[in-house]
């Protein structure tokens, strides 16, 4: 239920540059207005960022999913969370619907940086006080922070829309061995639908080759679960296993639509029934094609901002 932010409230929301159209539709949902802030640029490239509000003493909220330019957003946010220190914030909680540099999140081969962890030492030393986030790449990420965080998932508005096509004989299916507990989950939710697993060796990164297919999905609508579509080589790869395996349809479903090339070619092929993603990244009209479905997370993520405004329970959402 959309909820009203009175007058003398201390709520404040602001906004980067990333999503604006999402963090517009958080703010109706709290019935507020984003904070006024100006941003320019020096001819080097340099980023400038000023609050033009008073927000001394105010729980200030900013909204911005770090995703492409990845790190002219990353060093936005981090400048906006500076400006809102040394503004007087009482509290402030950067609202990441993306969290970026996510993927590396240990050390596998040695001599590598754990960028998870490092652009959460960025957030944390620029004065963020506590941190929203949805469907990160994976939950460890949690306890990079020394600060409160509140994690949310994008799943609730995939399931209801799904729940809404009516498909019959639905099989989940996790493209990868680390992407179980997430497909499992979802397919929990789905009248506690069976599980499929894809067993797939990466060569290199965003280069995908499946080798396997764990489960029964023959004559089945197989539902491909994961926490984003980048290139999508592991979707399109899982589709065609799956097709190859005797699935009757192949469903797509991911929170963040990253996208990066030659992704839109692959799921255009007719390979996938349709590809369904939140708003957590804009989908610029480039990048749209005719089986994708984009479904909106701002209620969800406005539900949340509310909650912790108001020291309720967020993780109660998804229960």
């Amino acid at each position: 239920m959309p909820h009203t932010v009175s007058e003398n409230n201390r709520l404040r929301l602001f906004s980067g540059s990333s999503n604006l159209d999402l963090a517009q539709e958080v703010a109706r949902y709290l019935g507020m207005d984003i904070g006024p802030m100006l941003r320019k640029r020096f001819a080097d490239g340099e980023q400038y960022i000023q609050i033009q509000e008073s927000i001394r003493g105010c729980d200030v909220y900013l909204i911005q999913p770090c995703s492409h330019p990845v790190n002219d957003h990353l060093m936005e946010l981090l400048i906006m969370v500076d400006a809102c220190r040394r503004a007087s914030a009482r509290q402030i909680t950067t609202v990441l619907p993306y969290y970026c540099y996510a993927r590396a999140d240990r050390k596998t081969a040695g001599r590598e940086s754990i960028t998870a962890k490092l652009v959460a030492n960025l957030i944390t030393q620029a004065g963020a006080h506590r941190v929203l986030a949805m469907d990160l790449h994976s939950a460890q990420i949690q306890g990079y922070f020394d600060i409160p965080f509140d994690h949310v998932y994008g799943s609730p508005v995939l399931l209801d829309y799904l729940a809404s096509k009516n498909l019959s004989d639905l099989v989940v299916v996790s493209p990868d061995v680390g992407g179980v507990a997430r497909a499992r989950a979802f397919a929990k939710k789905l009248n506690d639908a069976p599980l499929a697993i894809i067993d797939k060796r990466r060569q290199t990164h965003n280069v995908a080759e499946v080798m396997n297919l764990i489960g029964d999905v023959k004559g089945k609508t197989a539902v491909l679960v994961d926490d984003m579509i980048d290139t999508a080589g592991t979707i399109l790869e899982g589709a065609r296993l799956l097709q190859k395996e005797g699935a009757r349809q192949v469903y797509a479903c991911a929170t963040h639509a990253v996208f990066s090339e030659p992704a839109v070619s692959r799921l255009s092929t007719g390979v996938i029934e349709e590809v369904i993603v939140t708003n957590t990244i804009p989908v610029p009209p480039s990048k749209q094609f005719k089986q994708l479905t984009v479904l909106s997370v701002a209620n969800l993520i406005g539900e949340a901002i509310w909650r912790i405004h108001e020291d309720s329970s967020v993780s109660s959402m998804f229960r």
